[in-house]
């Protein structure tokens, strides 16, 4: 079983990844629906993967990756960002803060479930579980997600299948 939190302030775009991502087997999901609501939640439970928007009211996306990439037990957590700011500043920002993967809205359901099955089942599964379910440690030969941020990005520096340059604003 595996853990997703989902946060987006549209709770549309929290719908619709979760449809997305519904196909894969094994998933649960949590919603957040801020910044500041998501550093809430992880820092009460494991998560397997985050997938975040950008642009929120309170705590903006790229701070929450900060936050996670600043905690020891979290610093491995895959992140796929999901953003209307299709932009290279704004892609380089993420992935220079530590996401994992960047994708513009709007995106196939094909694009999302397959960056979310290549960071599932490229190594970051491989935890040994410590107290209370939170992660140890990573095992030997598992791929630490944060190693590998812009050379393992969808699209980077070509045209992205998600629909990349798609209009800046808020989903």
């Amino acid at each position: 079983m595996a853990e997703v939190l989902v946060v987006d302030d549209s709770k549309v775009m929290r719908d619709m990844v979760v449809a997305c991502l519904r196909p894969y087997p094994g998933l649960t999901f949590t919603h957040a629906s801020s910044g500041l609501e998501a550093i809430e939640r992880l820092s009460l439970q494991p998560y397997d993967l985050l997938v975040l928007d950008l642009n929120m009211p309170d705590i903006g996306g790229i701070e929450v990756v900060e936050f996670v990439r600043g905690q020891d037990r979290l610093r491995e957590l895959p992140i796929i960002i999901v953003t209307t700011r299709g932009d290279e500043a704004s892609r380089a920002r993420a992935l220079a803060a530590g996401a994992s993967r960047f994708m513009t809205k709007p995106f196939t359901p094909d694009a999302i479930l397959a960056e979310a099955r290549g960071l599932l089942e490229g190594g970051a599964l491989e935890r040994v579980r410590g107290p209370r379910g939170f992660p140890a440690r990573l095992s030997r030969g598992s791929r630490g997600v944060a190693g590998h941020r812009a050379p393992s990005v969808v699209g980077d520096g070509g045209q992205h299948p998600a629909g990349r340059g798609a209009p800046a604003g808020r989903a």
